[in-house]
């Protein structure tokens, strides 16, 4: 009901509220952002908003725009790196052209001492990601993927994943997906959530671990503390303007913490999506209305 509400919403009323989870429309907003987060110790990864291309030629812009990124991340020294959509790069269109778009940001990023981490996409891309992923660890070590919780794949993805030292962001997943593939249930979602996360760790792997849910931050700790993991072997990760609360508590406990910074002019569809795939934002976002002017 929240996310059929604001879905009728003007669009500058979806603006007004979603701003709280998009730094903007220019990279300057992205900027600001990221040094209000730097500056209390918390770092972030950027990310200009756009999924699937329609062909080569708006592909190619999309490559361009992660690499002005990448300059500004260098320029102003930012503690930063950047987050891709592989589709955005034109993968959909031809794996090898993909290849080539992704593999030019990386070789960008190594060049500024950076990293880029490849976001995953809905099921049918899933195997399309992680092989190109394998290529790139042929050549670049400054390069990672998304692995999302609620595949009933993912496990054993991460066990071979594991073999070729691949760097993570976990995540429970928010595209909607067949319960052929992907768990619906809550608990079994934690549950696969925590059993990615231990052998992630038990393997030495980088982990981010990305969530909002309390209950697996806590079990995130309890692994840490039991495998005795050390600090640059995991950060945490979550979104922009979602639990600045816990957010704030993780990085006073001394842990490192980066934060998704979107910007673009794609903020709308991108706001849409993100109301329709978490209820739990639409809430945050609902709450906001009722809660503005106090």
């Amino acid at each position: 009901m929240i996310v059929s509400a604001v879905q009728i919403m003007p669009k500058p009323v979806v603006g007004f509220f979603s701003s709280k989870y998009i730094a903007g429309e220019n990279i300057e907003d992205a900027i600001k952002v990221t040094r209000e987060l730097n500056n209390s110790g918390i770092y972030s990864t950027i990310d200009v908003l756009g999924e699937s291309v329609k062909n080569r030629e708006e592909a190619i812009v999309c490559m361009k725009d992660a690499l002005n990124v990448l300059e500004t991340i260098s320029t102003f020294s930012l503690k930063a790196n950047i987050s891709i959509k592989p589709t955005q790069m034109g993968l959909a269109i031809d794996e090898e052209f993909g290849y080539q778009q992704v593999s030019t940001i990386v070789k960008c990023a190594k060049e500024y001492n950076n990293f880029v981490r490849i976001d995953m996409e809905d099921s049918p891309y899933t195997d399309a990601t992680f092989r190109l992923l394998r290529k790139l660890k042929q050549d670049y070590d400054n390069v990672g993927v998304v692995v999302q919780a609620y595949l009933k794949r993912t496990y054993d993805d991460v066990v071979v994943l594991n073999k070729i030292g691949t760097n993570y962001r976990l995540c429970k997943g928010i595209y909607v997906e067949s319960p052929s593939i992907a768990y619906k249930d809550k608990e079994m979602i934690r549950k696969n959530y925590v059993k990615d996360l231990e052998i992630i760790l038990k393997n030495g792997n980088y982990v981010g671990i990305a969530t909002h849910d309390e209950y697996l931050i806590k079990e995130a700790y309890r692994l840490i503390k039991e495998l005795n993991i050390p600090k640059d072997k995991f950060e945490f990760q979550m979104l922009l303007g979602v639990r600045d609360d816990l957010r704030n508590k993780i990085n006073n406990d001394g842990y490192k913490v980066r934060i998704y910074v979107p910007f673009g002019k794609q903020w709308y569809s991108y706001s849409i999506r993100r109301l329709q795939e978490n209820p739990q934002v639409a809430g945050y976002v609902f709450k906001s209305m009722f809660s503005f002017g106090r």
